[in-house]
């Protein structure tokens, strides 16, 4: 398979930012297109995108019906249908790609054939005064030592070795086939939710973790500033739905409902509430109603099996 990248950018309201992304990802030669997703911008941003497609029919805009704001999810939906190469890169419009960003990939790509995916690390350009620690956190956004794709989910999981950005990711369209596509009821966390789902279907391999290959934007308006839109249990529910229907091993549907419940009481959710939760995840999931999942992850019955010691112990 001829190693030819369709990039895909979201883009909403980013006029500062938007070019910059765009002419670096028409700089990777193993690029053929830049699909831009015009996801309703109410600021000059589509000026700016079409004067730069009069210049490089690389350039690809579309949009969503009726000029819609439909969120980065539905964007890059829309995105990965609209490419017409067999493999797929995501960059946001306001972070940009370094040099080389897909000369590994296409060695990782060539050398195993049964690889899906390959990720690799990013850093933070400030477009705002920064502070130290701000600039140590965001330094590298990698995971911190070559994991297999088989341990990835765990990993993931946990944030045992670190985690990866979808400025960092390379894959082949084939994987939307398998997993599905982003999923347009979480404004954020999509991300997260995407690479865990490719993590239990498909085969992710490590890439340059070392050094950054693409560069994400910090600025005032970031969406990651708004904490308020960030809800962890919205995002490991639809996961335990997601692999209930896609027969991922029990084991692993294990994992994951640990991993909620364990969120649940983090956020001080009572008894009462992580009844009804049990309630709406297990009845509405066959397989796990009635598997042994169901007893043990009964709230009543976890306090009493202590599977999660550290916060009944601080509950008591």
């Amino acid at each position: 398979m001829k190693f030819l990248v369709s990039v895909i950018i979201p883009v909403f309201n980013t006029e500062r930012f938007v070019e910059k992304a765009i002419t670096s990802a028409l700089d990777q030669p193993e690029v053929v297109e830049v699909i831009v997703v015009n996801d309703g911008s109410e600021d000059s941003s589509l000026h700016i995108i079409e004067k730069l497609q009069e210049e490089n029919d690389r350039i690809k805009i579309f949009h969503h019906p009726n000029g819609l704001n439909k969120g980065r999810s539905a964007s890059r939906n829309l995105g990965i249908k609209k490419a017409s190469s067999n493999y797929i890169a995501f960059l946001d419009s306001d972070d940009f790609y370094l040099k080389n960003r897909f000369k590994n990939d296409q060695k990782v790509f060539a050398k195993d054939h049964s690889i899906d995916g390959v990720y690799n690390a990013i850093g933070a350009h400030f477009y705002r005064e920064s502070k130290e620690f701000e600039r140590s956190i965001l330094k590298l956004t990698t995971i911190t030592e070559k994991v297999k794709p088989e341990a990835l989910f765990e990993v993931l999981l946990h944030y045992k070795k670190g985690h990866f950005s979808i400025d960092g990711l390379t894959v082949k369209k084939s994987v939307f086939d398998k997993v599905g596509f982003f999923n347009e009821l979480l404004p954020v966390d999509e991300d997260t939710h995407m690479f865990i789902k490719m993590a239990l279907k498909t085969k992710l391999a490590t890439g340059v973790i070392h050094e950054p290959l693409a560069m994400r934007g910090v600025h005032d308006t970031n969406v990651f500033n708004n904490g308020k839109l960030y809800d962890k249990l919205k995002v490991y529910e639809k996961l335990i739905f997601w692999s209930c229907k896609h027969k991922v091993s029990l084991k692993k549907i294990d994992a994951l409902l640990k991993k909620y419940w364990m969120l649940n009481y983090q956020e001080g959710k009572g008894l009462k509430q992580s009844i009804m939760s049990w309630f709406s995840i297990f009845f509405s999931n066959n397989r796990i109603l009635f598997s042994l999942l169901s007893i043990k992850y009964f709230p009543i019955v976890a306090r009493r099996k202590s599977i999660f010691p550290f916060f009944y112990k601080n509950k008591r």
